[in-house]
């Protein structure tokens, strides 16, 4: 990963003894303490319904926008999960943004964690650091992944590819309140139809209201691990 600022993260032990990346300029880890793979099973894989959703599959394309890139554990758990699911003529855009990227090693690092994914994970490895310059294609160009290096909302204000699903992820609204704004919200509705819908492990009041106000239908649901609720929902276009 080239021509950008990095995260400059630190790496903290997690309960079952894996390094796990901290982000030292937000204060936070990137994926939770009790198991990173299963928190985006659960919150964003099962909270978006990807998996019936991508068997009764009618289109030939689907496409993912997520804030906040981290490690890539979201992305190679979709990747994963399309790989085994979807129709094999079918097409995943995965598009992403991230201000502050890891570096390849970092990545790298993070990911030795969780060897269920070595089968997405090494291709995803090889092609990294094109990613600050082109998308790439993966796994018989079955899968793009786009990372765009910028916040979030000034990231998909130039985009004009309307989502099937949104992962909002990133640090938590307490540790990045300047993501979690009414503009993102508002862009996420620019860019949503009837059939969209989002996940995010967050159920801050600020997020709800700010998405019931830009349209969404928004659900309360239990969350993972230590987090209490999450949020769930789809985009109505209803004020």
């Amino acid at each position: 990963m080239q021509n950008s600022t990095h995260g400059n993260i630190e790496w903290r032990t997690s309960k079952e003894g894996l390094l796990q990346p901290y982000s030292p300029i937000f204060q936070d880890v990137y994926y939770s303490s009790d198991n990173g793979l299963l928190e985006t099973d659960y919150v964003f894989l099962q909270g978006n319904h990807l998996t019936q959703r991508w068997q009764q599959l009618s289109s030939n394309h689907f496409t993912i926008i997520e804030t906040g890139f981290g490690t890539g554990l979201n992305f190679l758990c979709a990747a994963q999960l399309w790989l085994n699911h979807a129709p094999k003529n079918a097409h995943l855009h995965f598009i992403s943004t991230e201000k502050y990227p890891l570096t390849l090693q970092e990545i790298s690092t993070a990911l030795q964690a969780w060897p269920t994914l070595n089968d997405v994970s090494q291709s995803f490895l090889d092609q990294y650091n094109a990613l600050s310059l082109v998308p790439i294609q993966l796994f018989d160009n079955r899968v793009q992944l786009t990372l765009l290096l910028d916040d979030a909302t000034a990231s998909i204000t130039n985009l004009e590819t309307t989502a099937d699903a949104w992962f909002l992820d990133g640090f938590s609204p307490a540790k990045n309140p300047k993501m979690w704004q009414p503009a993102l919200f508002a862009q996420m509705a620019r860019l949503s139809t009837s059939n969209t819908t989002f996940s995010t492990f967050t159920s801050a009041g600020m997020v709800k209201r700010g998405l019931q106000e830009a349209g969404f239908l928004v659900n309360k649901q239990a969350g993972y691990g230590k987090k209490r609720e999450m949020l769930t929902g789809s985009f109505t276009g209803v004020l």
